[in-house]
């Protein structure tokens, strides 16, 4: 992936992560600034996990296991981005509620992308 695709998806999830705000009661977000910053470190964080515990840890190992990492992935991101406040009920809310925005616009991993690439070799 090119660096604006890079730069096209974190804008994409940090509006989702501001739609995710407006309608998940204890899930705030500051703002749009806020919102990609905490794009981001979801972001690092996710592949913090992903290396440590592979990818089926991961959401977008699809399971039950992937679903709670990401919540927690979620919860722990507050602490390291300004303005933005969230519950363990707001993170497994807004866990489910990006799992399913994922399924109308997905992106792919860095894993799928990276198969992607050495299938066309």
């Amino acid at each position: 992936m090119h660096f604006l695709g890079h730069v096209v998806r974190f804008i994409v999830a940090a509006l989702v992560l501001m739609l995710v705000g407006f309608i998940v009661p204890q899930f705030s977000v500051g703002g749009f600034w806020s919102a990609l910053f905490l794009a981001l470190v979801i972001a690092a964080l996710g592949w913090i996990v992903e290396g440590i515990f592979g990818t089926r840890v991961t959401p977008f190992g699809r399971g039950i296991v992937g679903f709670i990492a990401s919540a927690i992935v979620i919860w722990v991101a507050q602490f390291i981005v300004g303005g933005v406040t969230v519950t363990w009920l707001g993170a497994i809310l807004a866990a489910l509620v990006i799992g399913i925005v994922d399924l109308f616009i997905p992106i792919s991993t860095p894993f799928e992308a990276g198969r992607s690439e050495r299938h066309r070799d």
